[in-house]
């Protein structure tokens, strides 16, 4: 989903946006976590809402463009995630997944601020931070400018969203 994209470099749409940043969670996912068959679902949700038994990773933006990368997975997809990237079996929510987690929603965030610095705008990136709870709600300061892409992995799903405003 795509809201009213505003204020994007010059010859970029909101669609062709999105259409890179599936481009660059696949890239990551298949380089990364040997998931090789992500399925981009293109469903109506809000990503910035309330979570059960989640993970979420997230890299602020910060500079010519401001907002936030994220990435929402149940704790069992954050898991295989995990054990895609490391190779080894894990079985319980730890600083592997917290590490896992945050490197991914890292990665995808750097790529994203590439389309971003079209023309030289200088965007710089946050330390990941990573929370998981039973249940909590993550919320963004302007949703409107908004891209989510829900995908569906062989055994479950997980949302990646950007929200961003020029400054």
């Amino acid at each position: 989903m795509v809201h009213n994209l505003s204020n994007l470099p010059e010859g970029l749409t909101g669609d062709e946006l999105a259409k890179r940043l599936t481009g660059d969670v696949r890239e990551v996912f298949s380089t990364m976590v040997d998931m090789e068959d992500l399925l981009h679902l293109p469903m109506q949700i809000d990503a910035m809402t309330q979570f059960e038994n989640c993970v979420t990773a997230m890299v602020g933006l910060a500079g010519t463009y401001n907002g936030l990368v994220c990435i929402h997975a149940p704790l069992r997809q954050a898991l295989a995630i995990t054990m895609g990237m490391l190779g080894m079996e894990v079985r319980e929510f730890n600083d592997d997944v917290r590490d896992a987690l945050g490197e991914i929603a890292n990665m995808i965030a750097g790529s994203f601020k590439q389309h971003l610095s079209r023309g030289g705008a200088d965007i710089r990136l946050s330390t990941p931070s990573v929370i998981t709870g039973k249940e909590y709600m993550v919320a963004a300061r302007n949703p409107d400018d908004t891209i989510t892409l829900h995908f569906a992995t062989d055994d479950d799903w997980f949302v990646v969203s950007v929200v961003f405003e020029k400054d």
